[in-house]
């Protein structure tokens, strides 16, 4: 099992996976709009990034929660991926 900070864990995380801190104390799953808490008095909320965020470490996984958001990651990354590819052709035309 890996850990990992905050800042890492969000680039780390795909569509489809949940991240929770020790004790599931924090869990999040990303879906193919952003990270939503899954439980606790902000279950289905987008999540804030707020400074004691940063503080935690998280472990990336899946589970039987996790399945519906699956099917989108591979579209999701494709499009991510045409993203990054394009701000780089952009601006390396422009220098």
């Amino acid at each position: 099992m890996e850990w990992y900070m905050f800042g890492p864990m969000i680039s780390r995380i795909r569509v489809g996976q949940k991240a929770s801190t020790p004790g599931f104390s924090r869990t999040l799953i990303r879906r193919p709009e952003g990270l939503y808490w899954t439980d606790g008095g902000q279950a289905g909320k987008i999540v804030e990034i707020r400074d004691y965020l940063f503080s935690d470490i998280w472990t990336i996984y899946e589970d039987e929660d996790c399945k519906p958001w699956l099917g989108l990651r591979e579209q999701k990354e494709r499009r991510e991926q045409e993203m990054i590819i394009n701000q780089y052709e952009d601006f390396t035309k422009n220098e």
